[in-house]
């Protein structure tokens, strides 16, 4: 008997054996499984994070909810992408487009109409002094300003000078020209409101260099731009380079770097203007054929 039940203790060992290796077993299916569940994780990259989209909230509804797993990468990507400024945006100064002014208009004796903008005598005296406060540094230069009196009377007028104190935010000196258009100038003094224009009748813009320019040093002035100047820039052997403007309207390089090369422009409303083949000639008025959009 003992005989017999070991001869069957071992029949029982190899057919389990045989089971085991057996290719449709259950043993080595559950193996084949595993391995194949663990080349395939390896073979595919895990994917990015998948941020929710900018707002969500928890109250999202799952039938408007796209599923995480059907999120492409670049979809993701494009979602998270921070947003940026334009490159010609600039910062706002004092005078604002689309905004009323409120303030009083004295007026002066304006001669030739020459003023501290620089520009020499005006064939058009409908000009006016601004502020030193909302003059910043002659940015009030060529700004087209329509002025308003409460009697209904009006004026457009273009800054060409500075009022200093005892001139206050928000005045402007007019000349006498202009100040007739509004009331009879023995007045003197009067409220009014005022606010920037972009004029749809203008010229083409100029340039010219001050006197004493040279390929060491330069000052660079516009004129007859239909919006006032933001920045001008002149071309350098490393790229564009942004002057520093003066109280008396030109923008100067110390160094004389960009003296006599292109020169770009740029309004308060971000548009830019590239200019060629301007000579450095002191005082010589250079006409363009370019000028800014109306606004």
């Amino acid at each position: 008997m003992r005989g017999i039940t070991a001869a069957l203790a071992v029949v029982g060992v190899l057919v389990w054996v045989v089971v085991a290796v057996r290719p449709g077993g259950k043993a080595d299916a559950g193996r084949d499984t595993a391995v194949s569940a663990a080349v395939s994780r390896g073979s595919l990259p895990p994917g990015p994070p998948t941020p929710e989209p900018s707002g969500a909230s928890p109250s999202s509804t799952p039938s408007t909810a796209v599923p995480k797993a059907s999120r492409t990468p670049s979809k993701v990507r494009t979602s998270a992408a921070p947003r940026r400024a334009p490159a010609t945006s600039v910062p706002a100064g004092r005078i604002r487009p689309e905004v009323t002014y409120r303030g009083v208009a004295t007026v002066y004796r304006a001669g030739t109409g020459d003023g501290a903008c620089s520009y020499g005598p005006s064939a058009d005296m409908m000009i006016a002094a601004m502020n030193t406060a909302d003059y910043e540094t002659s940015r009030a230069c060529g700004a087209h300003v329509l002025v308003r009196a409460a009697n209904g009377a009006s004026v457009t007028v273009r800054i060409t000078n500075e009022c200093p104190l005892p001139c206050a935010p928000g005045q402007l000196d007019l000349s006498e020209q202009a100040f007739a258009k509004l009331t009879a100038p023995s007045t003197g003094r009067i409220a009014i409101t005022w606010s920037l224009l972009s004029p749809g009748s203008a010229g083409t813009i100029s340039l010219r260099y001050k006197t004493g320019s040279s390929p060491y040093w330069c000052g660079i002035q516009a004129i007859g731009h239909r919006n006032p100047l933001a920045r001008l820039e002149v071309r350098t052997g490393s790229g564009w380079r942004r002057l520093a403007r003066t109280d008396y309207n030109y923008f100067l390089s110390p160094d004389g770097g960009g003296c006599g090369s292109a020169i770009r422009i740029t309004d308060i409303y971000g548009e830019r203007l590239t200019v060629d083949g301007i000579a450095l000639r002191p005082e010589a008025v250079q006409p363009t054929r370019v000028q800014f959009a109306r606004h």
